[in-house]
């Protein structure tokens, strides 16, 4: 067993255990999806930021820097953005109305400001767009393993879907919260170790600028390649209206820990945003024949850095992967425990019996996505689908239940089906790329808004009963 192997395997024994022995304090359904709504800033800032690190933001955002240099800092810095609005405006007010209604789930939420058939609609989306973050985050784990390890890719992605369903299962938010503050410790340890000697290894900024000099945008910060500030588009309302994050701010005690552990999450999401992409542009120097940019940054684990540091980035690595997977399993386990099979298949269930099929939930969606994983080939293809998914589909409904008093559910109904036919309509017809200087995230967002505005208009213009 190689070294780098035997670290990460007694890293993912010490997660599983701690998890098994934290998931005792959780009893109740109320523990599993709302952690007892008592976390407090720290807490909430590691479960948040541990859940916003992840797949995308380290082996895509890196495999973004090794294609198009710095510009891919707005893949994380979008995160952050969006993480500024959740942390002042969004998430307060939406924790007030969760703790005064006792509502658990995003579409406990929808359906208080709707209607049952809005529930039903967000939570089939989210089954099918939550499976595709999941495999992209086991898919991660499985390419870092393949090159750092030798172990065969499918292999990698069921330790790393095995790994977060143990923990997981355990003990729901309550038991990923205590998880996450040590997946955290090491994430952000082993990356402020890896970077700089990473970079005095490949020569310095000097040679790493030289040896990109001749890549056009390469190093310019707003847009270069395919990278650039038009990430924000499809990535930022994301962290804004994810239910995963929704409903660990639901878990906050008060307003006050959701602005200050969201709002320092954000902070470090901002910072740590230039981390990933410099160690890509750093990859692109020191091999710059990579045949598949998903490799760059376990290339640069296993060949670049001394084995220590390699084995150490390795579990930072994982850390980030196996922690972004809890809170999508958190996603799937709430919303077809309760959204589905508590409010449709048997409202008279009690406590226990959502438990159980929250944690059957779990199980089934950890399969699914180290199935799909298994069966995927590229990170950023799976990631975007699924934040283009969420975006178009929540953005609106969510802001405008907050803040329109008018909005009701033709208007939320309107806009999610606007949302996602037109995204997915530019998607296909542009093959990616978009219209007129707009993604398919853009127009998904604009196909939202017109479609609430449609739906209000209608209802409006409707002459009332006499």
């Amino acid at each position: 067993m190689t070294l780098h192997l035997g670290v990460l395997v007694a890293y993912a024994a010490l997660l599983m255990g701690f998890g098994l022995w934290a998931g005792r304090r959780s009893r109740t359904a109320g523990d599993f999806f709302v952690a007892g709504r008592r976390l407090g800033p720290l807490l909430l800032f590691s479960t948040v930021l541990a859940s916003n690190i992840g797949a995308g933001s380290t082996v895509n955002a890196a495999a973004l820097g090794y294609r198009d240099g710095l510009s891919a800092w707005w893949w994380v810095g979008s995160a952050g953005i969006g993480s500024i609005v959740l942390a002042l405006w969004i998430g307060p007010h939406i924790r007030r109305i969760a703790a005064r209604h006792q509502l658990e789930t995003v579409g406990d939420y929808l359906e208080h400001r709707y209607s049952s058939g809005v529930r039903a609609a967000v939570a089939v989306l989210l089954w099918i767009g939550t499976l595709a973050i999941l495999a992209g985050q086991l898919l991660a784990i499985g390419w870092v393993l393949n090159v750092v390890t030798g172990m065969d890719r499918w292999a990698g992605c069921v330790l790393g879907g095995l790994v977060v369903t143990v923990y997981f299962t355990a003990g729901g938010l309550l038991t990923a919260a205590w998880v996450n503050v040590v997946q955290l410790a090491v994430l952000l340890a082993g990356f402020a170790v890896v970077l700089p000697l990473a970079l005095v290894e490949a020569g310095g900024v000097g040679q790493v600028m030289t040896a990109t000099a001749d890549l056009e945008g390469y190093w310019n910060p707003w847009q270069g390649g395919g990278s650039g500030w038009f990430y924000l588009a499809m990535l930022g309302p994301s962290f804004v209206v994810s239910p995963g994050l929704l409903q660990k701010v639901y878990g906050a005690r008060d307003d006050a820990a959701v602005r200050t552990g969201v709002g320092l999450n954000a902070v470090v999401l901002l910072l740590f945003a230039v981390g990933p992409p410099l160690l890509g542009m750093i990859a692109r120097a020191a091999h710059p024949g990579l045949a598949n940019q998903d490799l760059a940054l376990p290339v640069l684990l296993m060949e670049t850095v001394p084995p220590v540091v390699g084995a150490f980035g390795l579990a930072a690595l994982f850390s980030a992967e196996v922690s972004s997977a809890d809170v999508i399993l958190f996603m799937l386990a709430t919303s077809l425990s309760r959204d589905l099979y508590k409010r449709f298949v048997r409202p008279a269930a009690g406590s226990a019996e959502v438990l159980r099929v929250a944690r059957y939930a779990a199980v089934a969606g950890g399969v699914l996505g180290t199935g799909l994983a298994i069966a995927a080939e590229s990170i950023a293809g799976v990631l975007a689908f699924f934040y283009t998914l969420l975006s178009v589909s929540l953005f609106v409904p969510v802001i405008a239940g907050l803040y329109w008093r008018r909005a009701g559910a033709a208007e939320a109904l309107a806009a999610m089906s606007g949302g996602v036919s037109l995204a997915t309509l530019v998607q296909l017809a542009s093959g990616g790329a978009g219209f007129a200087g707009l993604t398919p995230a853009m127009w998904g967002l604009a196909g939202a808004a017109l479609g609430c505005a449609a739906a209000a208009a209608v209802r409006l213009r409707r002459p009332r009963a006499a």
